[in-house]
Formats: C-alpha cells, sequence, structure tokens
C-alpha cells in the first residue's frame, strides 16, 4: 500500500462525506476540530465471540482485567500489520471505528453490518485544523500509481466544492421539523418493573449500580440519511464529541457522545468521567440552580464517584500514574447537564491505548458496579440488543495516538427507521419516573436532530 498526504485549502466535511456517497463513510468531530473519511482499502475486524470463559466471570472485577481483551488485541495485532504495509515506511496512518458493546455478535438485523469490532483504513481521509485553518488530505492506495491518481481525483472534486462552506462548521442553521413518530420502544410500565427489579437486587447487596437503557424507534415524515443526520447533531450538540460511522451505505451509526473514553498523545492518556444528569433551565438563572441542585445531590455524586473511583483504578492496575480533578464540577450542554470529572494519566512504555480500553471497557457510566453482576442484570432485564450502543468507538493512528468515545446520544438506522438509545444509573434512591425523565433528556438531542435533518433533506430533495 502507498499513501500521499499534503495540504489543501479548507474545505466542508459534508462536501467531501457527499464524495463518498453511497459507499463507506465516517465523521468525527469536537467542535470545530474534525476528521471525515471515505471508501475503504484494508478492514480490520472481529466477527466472532472471542471472549474467553476466564474473561466473562471472576476476572471482570479485578481492576486491571477487561471484559474481552481478545477482540482488542485482535485488533490491535492486525491494525499494526496494517500499519507495517503502508509505505513510505513508518508513514502516519488511522483506522476509523469502533467495538460493539458485548463480544459477542449481535442477533438483531439492526446491528447485521456491526460485527463485534470494526475498523476501516479509508481510501482518502481528510483533517481540519481551526488553528491552522486549513485541511490535510490523505490518501491510500494499492501502488504509488493508484495513490497518485486518487490524490488528484480527490484534491480536483474538493477543489471544485470549494464554493460550498470553506471552513469547520457546516453553515447556515437548518430549520426545526416535526417530532419524528414513535413507533416501538420499552414502554413506562415495563421500565419501572426493570428499575424496580434492579433496585431490590441492589439493596439485597447484589450491585452497588446498574446503568438500565431503553430502545426507542422512530419514524421521520420523509427518510433521514446518515449523512443529513450527523450533521444536525454536529450544529445541535455542542460540546459533544460527533460521530458517525457508515460501514456500508445506508447502513450507520450517529451519535453525540459528552465524554471521553480514553485519548492518548504522547504517553498521557486522558479521560473524563461523566455520570449524573439534569435538564437545564428556561434561562441562565434556572439553568445555574439546576446546576447547583446537581451538584449538591448526594445520589448523583455517589453515581459519579462509582466511575471515578473505578476508572483511576483501572488505570493504577495498568501503572499508569493517574492524576483526577479533587472534585467534579458540571458540564454544562445544549440541553441537559452533568456531573465531570477529568482524568489524566501517564501510561507505562508498551501500553497501548487498545490495552486501556480493553480495562476501562465498559465503565460503570454504562454498565454499572461490580461488572460482572451488572452486566448480568443487563442480559436479563434489557429486551432489546445494544449492539454498538455505549461501545467505544473512534480512531487509533499508527503512532500509537487515538481518542475512543462511549456510542451514546445514538442512533442506528433501520431502512426508514432509527433506533435510539438512552440510558440512566440506577443507584439507592432512584425513582423509575425521575430516570424516564432523565432518558427522555438523553433522547432530546437526537430527535432534535432528525427533525432537523428531515427538513434539510426535503429542502434538498425541492420538498420543502
Amino acid at each position: 500500500m502507498y499513501q500521499i498526504r499534503g495540504d489543501i485549502p479548507a474545505v466542508s466535511p459534508i462536501a467531501f462525506l457527499r464524495l463518498g456517497e453511497g459507499g463507506p463513510r465516517g465523521f468525527w468531530a469536537s467542535g470545530d476540530r474534525w476528521v471525515a473519511h471515505a471508501g475503504v482499502l484494508r478492514e480490520v475486524a472481529v466477527r466472532e465471540d472471542t471472549a474467553r470463559p476466564e474473561e466473562t466471570a471472576g476476572d471482570l472485577d479485578r481492576p486491571g482485567e477487561g471484559v474481552d481483551r481478545a477482540r482488542f488485541r485482535s485488533v490491535q495485532l492486525e491494525a499494526t500489520r496494517v500499519f507495517g504495509g503502508i509505505d513510505p515506511n513508518g508513514a502516519r496512518a488511522r483506522i476509523f471505528g469502533g467495538f460493539a458493546f458485548a463480544s459477542r455478535p449481535s442477533t438483531d438485523r439492526v446491528w447485521s453490518p456491526f460485527p463485534p469490532a470494526l475498523f476501516h483504513l479509508p481510501e482518502a481521509e481528510v483533517e481540519h485544523d481551526p488553528s491552522a485553518g486549513t485541511c490535510s488530505l490523505v490518501v491510500h492506495a494499492a501502488s504509488r500509481r493508484a495513490a497518485e491518481q486518487s490524490w488528484e481525483r480527490w484534491s480536483d472534486a474538493l477543489t471544485r466544492s470549494l464554493a460550498t462552506v470553506p471552513s469547520g462548521r457546516a453553515g447556515g442553521a437548518m430549520a426545526d421539523g416535526s417530532a419524528p413518530e414513535r413507533v416501538a420502544g420499552v414502554d413506562r410500565a415495563a421500565w419501572s418493573r426493570m428499575i424496580w427489579r434492579t433496585l431490590r437486587r441492589i439493596r439485597a447487596g447484589d450491585a452497588d449500580k446498574v446503568v438500565l437503557a431503553r430502545a426507542l424507534d422512530v419514524t421521520p415524515p420523509r427518510p433521514v440519511a446518515p449523512l443529513d443526520l450527523a450533521r444536525a447533531l454536529w450544529e445541535e450538540s455542542h460540546g459533544s464529541h460527533v460521530f458517525l460511522f457508515e460501514p456500508v451505505g445506508g447502513a450507520a451509526v450517529v451519535g453525540a457522545a459528552p465524554e471521553t473514553m480514553a485519548a492518548m498523545v504522547n504517553g498521557i492518556v486522558r479521560a473524563t468521567a461523566v455520570a449524573g444528569s439534569v435538564g437545564v433551565g428556561a434561562d441562565s438563572v434556572e439553568t445555574a440552580q439546576l446546576a447547583r441542585k446537581l451538584f449538591e445531590s448526594e445520589k448523583d455524586r455517589a453515581e459519579h464517584d462509582f466511575v471515578v473511583q473505578d476508572m483511576v483504578a483501572r488505570l493504577s492496575a495498568l501503572g499508569c500514574a493517574v492524576e483526577r480533578d479533587i472534585e467534579p464540577h458540571v458540564l454544562a450542554l445544549a440541553r441537559i447537564q452533568h456531573l465531570e470529572t477529568k482524568i489524566a494519566a501517564k501510561v507505562p512504555p508498551g501500553v497501548t491505548l487498545l490495552e486501556i480500553l480493553a480495562s476501562l471497557h465498559p465503565t460503570p457510566a454504562v454498565c454499572g458496579i461490580p461488572r460482572n453482576v451488572a452486566l448480568s442484570f443487563l442480559t436479563e432485564g434489557e429486551e432489546f440488543d445494544r449492539g454498538w450502543y455505549a461501545g467505544p468507538v473512534g480512531w487509533l493512528a499508527s503512532d500509537g495516538k487515538g481518542i475512543f468515545v462511549p456510542a451514546l446520544r445514538s442512533a442506528v438506522c433501520d431502512g426508514s427507521r432509527w433506533r435510539l438509545f438512552a440510558g440512566a444509573g440506577i443507584v439507592p434512591g432512584s425513582d423509575p419516573a425521575l430516570e424516564w425523565a432523565e432518558t427522555e433528556l438523553k433522547f432530546d438531542p437526537v430527535l432534535r436532530a432528525v427533525a432537523r435533518a428531515e427538513v434539510a433533506g426535503s429542502a434538498a430533495a425541492g420538498l420543502g
């Protein structure tokens, strides 16, 4: 394989991704910093359950161990082989994708394009650096000549796209549309039963915290394309990590995660523990009052502390020198507020980002404490397959750098429908009605984005 890399004028990621319409694509953004990719030259995948019996029982609750280390090791080994086959030797390359929540393949057809682990080395990749105001273009091909031809084709097409939006964000605000129809999902009675069963087990001492989730199927008035939904979420979700991964045309997972699971740069891994939620008010005064209430809530602080303590313990068990905020602060997003604690750790030589992920996943923010007990609760109580919901998604580079976030505030495309996911941490003092309200808050960003994207799609088709 051969790589060509170079700078190009700033372009719109939406324009670039539209050039890859109908094929594999991806988009990863935090604020105005983004990277997008199209096509696939090499695939790194785990399509079978690689977890060993000893990794799904007692090892789960040893802080240094992960729920299913084998698939993370498999991806690391195959990625190393892929990176080693790129000419010029030592060229920095990245693979993009993620992991399902569990190691077993999903039996739900909506997740059929998403195996336990899947990553792409793309044909073309564009990254925007807002500080420089430029973009870089990277192409991969089977030979030097093919790479040169690919570079010319992509750079010419992007030059012609400069008339769209020559900057980071996609453009002007998109109009809100009507709310999509809710066609299926967990009803309130079933949700309450799940929580009461879980609370009984918690009171019996079986667990400290369990994160239960809801799935919600919605149908927009007109079909919403994955790229349109990702763009709407990007416009809607300032302060979150917005992602789109479309392994085949029309099958995509899209989301806006409020937290960083692990980001590695120069031997330092950074993460954020996010747990405990409240809405925003009608004005800044009410929002500040709600933030104070969240900060002082014993129930929310306890839920948050479970996450922080577990992440610190697991990083420490890997030999990392860990630093963390003394106490949490309130992370204010567009329509929801969370408790957040920042964590940084110096990583020992030889410990990779995927090893760290294997140890951290699933964190108490998406699963519970103890981990193996919480996982059994989810298997028994949730009436849907999580698939990639709450699994780590992101990118890994040949130099060891990378960033992964949990696939939260997310949705997966199911033909003309979208399936949304939202979870809530159940601890002593949880109330089914309040936890239902919390999941409604977490559905809201994607529901609003679906409505906005439907309007944008209609306008593009000459219908709006």
